[in-house]
């Protein structure tokens, strides 16, 4: 199915809801939320999910791992996608959190194929059995690190989406402590306890994370640069060190080369 709403088939006898969507650049799905798990995988563009405990980023050719009933929202940057809504019995093994995993080249041939079924695909024949195989391969991706927690307090998770949105290499942890009226060391200590990181350490993991959607318009200098990097390498680097992959894998110059029956 394509382009269809959710909405007018999540009503289905299907354990597994294949449905490919294209968006306009820079569409935002506002914040909501699914009977089902969602198997959200992006054959182009980024996307960036945001639910009440964290942000997470999909690079191109990704997907993320949406539990049931989780309240969210996602930005779509030149984005393709090929979801599966899957009844949540289904699949007791799902993470209870989204996750990010990477994409298989045999899952991702699995939900180009999936997409062009009809709303009542047979159980008992090879659909059914590319509807099984895709939790198989589904159940067997190892998780990506593209992700960052949000405190739990309002002032503190105010600061985190304000820096998402605008990330800034000079701010610090005494700017973030005046606007929360509280000391440097205080702020410190609660902001730890809240994200699990010193404000220091989730600001430059942020940062990384903006990197993943300026790649796909700049090179990997433009980019470091306007992270606040001191050279390519030094972005590199850190870029690598966090994610396991070079920021090249994700740069301007690799977009576009994605096989055409994905657009």
């Amino acid at each position: 199915m394509k382009n269809v709403p959710l909405a007018d088939v999540d009503h289905a006898d299907r354990a597994v809801l294949p449905i490919g969507t294209d968006y306009p650049p820079g569409h935002v799905l506002d914040w909501h939320e699914h009977r089902r798990a969602q198997f959200l995988y992006g054959a182009t563009g980024v996307m960036i999910v945001d639910t009440a405990e964290g942000t997470w980023t999909v690079p191109p050719e990704r997907a993320v791992l949406i539990p049931a009933a989780t309240r969210h929202r996602v930005h779509m940057l030149g984005v393709s996608t090929r979801s599966l809504y899957i009844e949540p019995d289904a699949v007791p093994w799902w993470p209870v959190t989204c996750t990010v995993v990477d994409v298989s080249a045999l899952l991702r041939e699995l939900l180009l194929v999936a997409v062009g079924f009809e709303i009542d695909y047979g159980l008992s024949g090879r659909e059914g059995a590319i509807a099984a195989l895709l939790l198989h391969e589904i159940a067997e991706r190892a998780p990506l690190p593209f992700h960052v927690g949000i405190p739990a307090s309002a002032d503190l998770a105010r600061l985190c989406r304000a820096y998402l949105a605008a990330p800034d290499a000079g701010v610090t942890n005494a700017a973030w402590a005046a606007r929360t009226a509280m000391s440097e060391r205080a702020f410190t200590r609660r902001f730890r306890s809240e994200a699990g990181d010193s404000p220091a350490v989730w600001r430059a993991r942020a940062r990384l994370l903006a990197a993943v959607p300026l790649l796909r318009t700049a090179s990997v200098s433009e980019v470091g640069g306007r992270l606040g990097y001191a050279s390519p390498a030094a972005f590199t680097a850190a870029f690598t060190r966090t994610f396991g992959l070079p920021p090249s894998r994700f740069a301007a110059s690799r977009q576009g080369v994605g096989r055409s029956r994905n657009s």
